[in-house]
């Protein structure tokens, strides 16, 4: 089996050397469906973080379906499809089995559970290097229970029958700050995501720095992904020290989702589908003490690196819930993208 894998990985460095797209877009198809296997046998056992990266794998597969541009690839939108359906089938089990193990969080997040919350999107931009920090806080700026929290305030779920879109000053201010590391810069763009697709406007009003007067809500969202792109350059480049798979994968998948095409590059995609366990269809299961990047604090040069505690569940086989969900989504992502962006016949992968 490993021996197949190792083929199939060698087949996927050659297609894409030589701009075979069909060929990618057929590999990323058929992880996809191991992937899927993996959940439809693992679905009342993965959390509310990986279930959600299946929910807007769902949202992407189904636009990619809407939007297929050859009749000639039929056999490609029938798999996609196919896959399409089984999601909708194991998600809503899934969903079932979240509200019975852990009706809290599930409450707080339902919104998030449904395909249709999930924007997919249809234009692009890129990140911009002149608005990449000199350098990063040494510590992430805030705990997730103040993420969760904040999030909560936007959806409308911090109490039955609350009112959405709400915006604290301490929310606002924690959510814009400058210079966040890691998870919680990652979750200043989940905040202004959040707050796009559920309809709320008013993230920034109340802010009376003048330095800020004239940034957007599309203004933080670059500022964030040219931040996440620095940061995953800096993966790459360092060989992706310290346990960064996660978060590398979670940056690609939220800047994509967001319309920042330049996190689709060829090499990334290559990385992801590398990290997938070729028997399971999972990620994460040859991350060595995969736990210590959640809550735990890690020593680099003397110095000590706070890390936002995500939520992670690592499974019976050894597998992690929440980089399989962010890596199913990635990989949604990069159909999504070639499939709008490019003649996926006749122009090479760049």
């Amino acid at each position: 089996m490993r021996g197949l894998h190792l083929m199939s990985l060698t087949a996927l460095l050659f297609a894409t050397a030589t701009g075979s797209q069909q060929d990618v877009i057929d590999d990323i198809l058929g992880r996809l469906g191991k992937a899927t296997f993996f959940f439809e046998n693992q679905l009342e056992q993965i959390n509310l973080d990986g279930v959600v990266g299946y929910i807007i794998l769902q949202a992407e597969l189904k636009e990619s379906i809407r939007i297929w541009p050859q009749a000639d690839l039929v056999s490609q939108r029938s798999i996609a499809a196919n896959l399409a359906k089984r999601l909708d089938r194991s998600t809503a089990q899934a969903v079932d089995a979240l509200q019975k193990t852990d009706p809290k969080y599930f409450r707080e997040f339902e919104p998030v559970l449904d395909a249709s919350f999930w924007t997919v999107p249809h234009e692009w931009d890129t990140s911009d290097p002149a608005l990449a920090y000199t350098a990063f806080r040494m510590m992430e700026c805030y705990d997730e229970q103040l993420s969760d929290k904040c999030i909560t305030l936007l959806l409308g779920t911090w109490k039955d029958n609350g009112t959405p879109c709400i915006v604290t000053k301490a929310c606002r201010d924690t959510m814009t700050r400058f210079g966040c590391p890691h998870y919680s810069l990652s979750h200043q763009l989940l905040y202004f995501m959040v707050g796009k697709m559920r309809g709320c406007s008013n993230i920034l009003q109340g802010d009376r720095r003048e330095s800020r007067a004239n940034m957007t809500d599309r203004d933080y969202q670059k500022l964030f992904c040219s931040n996440m792109m620095k940061s995953n350059t800096e993966f790459v480049r360092n060989g992706f020290p310290g346990q960064t798979r996660d978060i590398f994968i979670e940056n690609i998948m939220l800047c994509g989702l967001t319309g920042f095409s330049d996190f689709f590059k060829s090499d990334w995609l290559r990385h992801i589908l590398s990290w997938q366990d070729p028997e399971v269809g999972c990620f994460g299961k040859d991350e060595k003490d995969i736990a210590q990047v959640f809550g735990e604090e890690q020593v680099e040069n003397k110095q000590v690196h706070k890390r936002v505690r995500r939520r992670e569940k690592t499974l019976n086989d050894g597998c992690s819930s929440h980089m399989t969900g962010v890596a199913v989504s990635a990989l949604g992502g990069f159909l999504n993208y070639y499939l709008t962006e490019q003649d996926i016949t006749k122009r090479p992968l760049t």
